[in-house]
């Protein structure tokens, strides 16, 4: 896990004609992006050097990036993730995680039986929520608690039979 990037958000589209693009953001906030300057931008690798970036205000954010100038540019990385080496974050505290160390990991129920995979973290407001993918593509959530989830690894998260659909 310790050199797999973080990818703290996701171009969601053009704002304006000048190269803006909003942003969902996968972290703490516009603040937590801040102090970043270079991004790997998706599969591409291409690196994009952050230049200017704002609230929103619904949760999201406005940016520009040095290398997009207009519209079309800015429009063309709708979809795109955004991510920086893990050495480019500060240090977690204990008990903390980012939400890409939780992708792909095998899901196991606590009584041993195979799951399928976590696809997505996402937190709506309450708590975090994980959601899994079956062997036959079926999906469901589980939120990120103790009750629900109560160990995860490196390797493996394990979620309470109970809670699994």
């Amino acid at each position: 896990m310790s050199d797999k990037p973080v990818t703290l958000a996701a171009v969601t589209g053009a704002h304006g004609v000048t190269g803006e693009v909003r942003l969902k953001l996968f972290g703490e906030g516009v603040d937590a992006l801040k102090p970043q300057t270079r991004f790997t931008a998706g599969e591409s690798g291409a690196r994009l050097t952050l230049t200017k970036i704002r609230s929103d205000n619904k949760g999201g954010a406005i940016a520009r990036f040095a290398e997009v100038t207009d519209r079309t540019a800015a429009e063309q990385l709708r979809g795109t993730a955004l991510s920086v080496s893990r050495e480019a974050l500060p240090a977690l505290e204990e008990g903390e995680f980012y939400f890409s160390d939780l992708i792909d990991l095998a899901v196991v129920t606590d009584t041993g039986d195979t799951v399928g995979r976590v696809c997505a973290v996402e937190n709506f407001g309450a708590t975090d929520i994980v959601e899994i993918e079956k062997p036959d593509g079926k999906k469901f959530m589980v939120p990120l608690t103790r009750q629900a989830v109560p160990e995860w690894d490196g390797e493996r998260l394990v979620v309470a039979a109970g809670f699994v659909d």
